[in-house]
């Protein structure tokens, strides 16, 4: 394992040889005083070279890595300021010794990456002193494993947080590019795709910021989840192309790799040990990020791994006997692990996939953890003391591998016996819950871990064995027919036969023997009796055997082993984590009620409102006299008290409307459809799902259309207020009704867009794409957001804080964050409507049993869906969704006929504060930003760091 101080910051010849190219930089003869002045401005990027070693604790052997290792803690970091002279010759070095193009010309992509080149100069001085000292103080660190993080663009964020903006600006400008177009060149890393990773890419933000001890780890995906495209069919569906021009950013640790194994077999010593062998072996490389926290040097890694094999795996001898895919297949075999972001699970090839993903970024993480705290700890390692240094963080069930890959590496690795392994991965790891969907709680199959993963079967059924110990203590004294119902709740195994010794437990007392063997030979002779036949002639009667029960698959339930294997569970809204409790994990709370707690999300207002939208963001800093809310967003509540000043207010709409216009541009450029930025601006941008409720949205905006063209123009005008409904966000590739919802939003947009009558009034949108440089774009424009989904189905939600940190109002139902949104901002600025948590399992009951009457809106915009209106799209399928009683893919599962009555009449609410501009909603959009201060994913990190990792913040000297 290595720290992660980069090569480059190792002594670099005092001449280099260059092309004597012309280069067309305005003002940009250099060549004799660049390197001279690069060099100036890092004082630090000479040092020295030790050599150290650490094991390799998949395989136990030692490996010589070169890397930096403080002898004592560093001084205090060069308080060098560069300016924008400086800055400039900084990216004509890079665009001249680092370039990936050619020399002729400074055009837009080359001026991007040596400017991305030259940020990353400062972030790895940073970024070294930070581990360095680290290193030196050997603190606790927490570790978060994700499968997501959704970074967005690196640039903007990256020299804001070194409030370097303006002086990067003034030296592109020089250069003859403005700072936005350089940093439009950017493509958006491809490692996410929503809220899990969004919420990930935030909490490092913070940590950062907040100067605490931290390290993220994901996997570095070729081709992201896809990049989506809308044709007149719908959602296509491409691979992602983020990686093809290189990622400046990123620094490949050639010296940091680590064997994983799959498949093979465990052997037993003499001794009771057991050894995995055998199988498929695969190397993941690391490729680290640098993570700048604003306003500080410290800057923070997020490591992420990439896949490959050894080049003796591949087959020179076949490759030249004309098999090419056979010498090849190894390499391919490794490097698709990383190459999408959940691939498609239909198949049995496709769950492999995605087992495989889970398990290298749990073994890679865990390996290099180890290997840092065997190298922290020095020569004595007190396994003991390892919950004392390390925090792990697991972001939803997919990281879950970690608890049995911990305990393999402390048993058959370190040598450790199963109580200490155990008892110390109980004290290390804990577990995020984003979800109450039933199929989001992941189950995997026993028969496929057991054949790829065959030693942490083992350990897992040795956690369920520990778990079924505990629950028969704790309720042994209780009726035998409740324990068998917990042990089938609580196990991690379902499906799966209990031990002999359980068995025995939950027999119930038996009848007089006596009894017991009269009663079998009755039954006997009753049997013989009617087996006979009556008469000796008579044909035989052939009777078809009764089917046997179907045997249920044998499953391993993640979500369980994460509450049995962590010191802590949290869910991440208040309604969310009580759901969690009382509902979902409920027989586990009432056994460990100390493990569960709340920690809301949040996100970072530096980039979802200071670097997104400047224009509000010098407003409020302005009206509350400061800009400390960027850190201490407490300290926005007190635009409470100018929510009715009428200078502020008209400062706040002129802000929105220039953002406004600005999204109208963007819709141009992208849809090609033209809107007026005098309509209100309408959105709804999240992953399309059914339980998000696109649909209800969509057919709000039928029935609106329908209605509109049922009036005369001045009817129209008097009753409507314009409105452009922006949709965006993908549907899984194998999501068919979701993909269909796409389908059905393109359709309504190109039949409304296109209509001469309605003109202006209304526009429908679906921007093609949707990520986070999108969502920067569209979020300060905004004007109501749509967070619609079915009460109880949404943990939290995270755009909804965004929105209303950008003076954005809300409409939507009690869910998730929503609930915690609208207590802060006051209810009169919060859109409600719907059917609450409580009530849903009885409505669906009364569906089920027929009593659901829709609403006659309802059926009257379904026939009109129906009469082909939007084109000749097939909408059976879809309409047939909510209608029916019972039934898969049928019965309105998600209550859009149910609170489809109550979302039209919010939205005619919705109209009318729009009408009021300046004693109505300009108020309410000002008092969602001041009540959204509780949303900052500060507040969450300091909530982790104090009640969960037991870490403190570490200022660099």
């Amino acid at each position: 394992m290595a720290a992660p101080s980069f090569s480059a910051s190792c002594t670099l010849p005092k001449s280099i040889s260059h092309s004597k190219s012309v280069h067309s930089f305005k003002g940009c003869d250099f060549r004799d005083r660049v390197t001279k002045l690069f060099f100036f401005q890092h004082p630090r990027l000479v040092c020295s070279r030790r050599n150290f070693y650490v094991s390799n604790v998949a395989s136990d052997q030692k490996q010589e890595l070169k890397e930096p290792l403080a002898d004592e803690v560093p001084g205090t970091l060069d308080t060098f300021v560069p300016d924008s002279a400086s800055i400039a010759s900084s990216i004509k070095y890079h665009a001249e010794f680092t370039s990936s193009f050619s020399p002729e010309k400074f055009e837009l992509p080359k001026a991007y990456f040596a400017t991305a080149e030259s940020v990353r100069d400062t972030l790895i001085i940073n970024w070294n002193a930070t581990y360095d000292y680290y290193e030196k103080l050997n603190v606790k660190q927490a570790y978060y494993l994700s499968m997501e993080y959704l970074q967005g663009r690196a640039l903007l964020n990256a020299i804001g947080n070194l409030e370097l903006s303006g002086a990067y600006a003034d030296a592109l400008r020089k250069m003859g590019h403005n700072l936005e177009d350089v940093a439009s060149q950017e493509q958006d890393a491809a490692l996410g795709n929503g809220g899990l990773g969004r919420l990930a890419s935030c909490f490092l933000d913070s940590l950062a910021t907040l100067n605490y001890p931290a390290w993220g780890y994901g996997l570095r995906y070729k081709y992201g989840l896809f990049k989506q495209n809308i044709t007149k069919d719908g959602q296509e569906e491409v691979a992602e192309n983020w990686l093809e021009m290189g990622n400046p950013w990123e620094i490949v640790r050639n010296d940091v790799s680590y064997p994983v194994k799959f498949y093979g077999e465990v052997i037993s010593g003499p001794d009771g040990s057991k050894k995995w062998v055998g199988g498929e072996n695969i190397m993941v490389l690391a490729y680290d990020v640098p993570i700048p926290g604003y306003k500080t040097k410290t800057t923070i890694n997020l490591r992420l791994w990439s896949t490959k094999v050894a080049s003796e795996e591949f087959d020179l001898l076949a490759f030249n006997a004309g098999d090419h895919a056979k010498a090849s297949a190894a390499l391919k075999n490794a490097e698709k692990i990383c190459y999408i972001l959940y691939p498609g699970d239909e198949s049995i090839e496709g769950k492999t996939l995605r087992l495989k993903q889970q398990y290298t970024l749990c073994s890679a993480s865990l390996q290099d953890i180890i290997a840092r705290f065997e190298r922290r700890s020095g020569d004595v390692k007190e396994w003991a003391k390892l919950p004392e240094k390390v925090a792990i963080q697991m972001n939803d069930t997919h990281p879950t591998l970690c608890i049995p890959e911990l305990i393999r590496i402390l048993m058959d690795v370190k040598k450790l016996s199963w109580e200490e392994a155990w008892n110390i991965t109980k004290r290390t790891v804990a577990y995020t819950n984003h979800t109450v969907l039933p199929e989001a709680l992941e189950k995997w199959s026993l028969e496929l871990m057991q054949d790829l993963l065959p030693r942490h079967v083992e350990i897992i059924k040795k956690i369920d064995e520990e778990l079924v110990q505990t629950i028969i203590d704790e309720y042994s004294n209780e009726d035998l027919d409740l324990l068998q119902q917990k042990l089938k709740e609580m196990r991690i195994l379902d499906n799966v036969e209990l031990p002999g010794t359980v068995l025995e437990l939950l027999v119930k007392p038996e009848i007089d023997p006596i009894e017991e063997v009269d009663t079998a030979i009755e039954e006997s002779k009753v049997v013989d009796e009617v087996d006979q036949p009556e008469e000796e002639d008579a044909p035989e009667e052939k009777k078809e055997a009764p089917d046997p029960a179907p045997l249920m698959p044998k499953m391993v339930r993640m979500a369980n082993l994460c509450i049995a294997g962590g010191f802590a569970v949290n869910g991440v809204a208040e309604i969310h984590s009580e759901i969690v409790k009382e509902e979902v994990f409920n027989e586990f709370f009432k056994l460990w009620p100390e493990k569960f707690q709340n920690k809301t999300n949040g996100v970072t207002p530096r980039r979802w409102m200071r670097f997104c939208n400047s224009d509000l963001s010098e407003i409020i800093t302005k009206w509350i006299g400061t800009d400390d809310w960027i850190i201490n967003t407490e300290k926005l509540a007190s635009l409470k008290k100018f929510a009715d000043n009428e200078d502020l207010q008209s400062e706040w709409r002129e802000a929105k409307r220039r953002n406004k216009i600005k999204v109208a541009a963007f819709l141009k450029e992208k849809t090609g459809y033209i809107v007026s930025p005098d309509a209100m601006f309408d959105v709804q941008v999240k992953r399309i799902h059914e339980y998000k409720r696109q649909l209800l949205n969509i057919l709000g905006i039928v029935y609106r259309y329908k209605k509109m063209k049922e009036m005369t123009p001045d009817e129209r005008k008097t009753r409507f207020v314009p409105r452009v409904c922006i949709f965006g966000g993908k549907a899984f590739a194998t999501y068919v009704q979701a993909k269909r919802i796409v389908r059905f939003i393109t359709d309504v947009g190109a039949t409304v867009n296109h209509d001469p009558e309605i003109g202006d009034l209304l526009k429908v949108v679906f921007v093609p794409n949707y990520n986070v440089s999108v969502a920067e774009v569209l979020i300060p424009g905004s004007e109501l957001s749509q967070h619609i989904s079915t009460a109880g189905m949404e943990a939290s939600g995270t755009s909804n804080m965004k929105f209303a940190m950008n003076g954005c109002v809300l409409i939507g139902t009690l869910d998730g964050a929503n609930v915690e949104i609208r207590q802060e901002v006051g209810e009169d600025n919060f859109f409600l409507f719907g059917a609450r948590a409580h009530e849903i399992a009885g409505l669906r009951k009364e569906r089920a049993e027929g009593k659901f009457v829709p609403d006659a809106r309802f059926e009257e915009v379904k026939a009109y869906v129906r009469s082909g209106v939007f084109g000749p799209y097939n909408y059976d399928e879809l309409m047939g969704s909510l209608e029916g009683n019972e039934g898969y893919g049928r019965a309105d599962y998600f209550l859009v006929g149910k609170d489809f009555p109550s979302y039209v009449e919010c939205q005619e609410k919705v109209d009318e504060a729009y009408r009021d501009q300046k004693q109505r909603w300009t108020k309410m959009t000002i008092l969602n930003t001041a009540g959204s201060y509780k949303f900052s994913s500060d507040r969450t990190i300091h909530e982790y760091a104090r009640d969960i990792w037991g870490i403190e913040p570490i200022t660099l000297p």
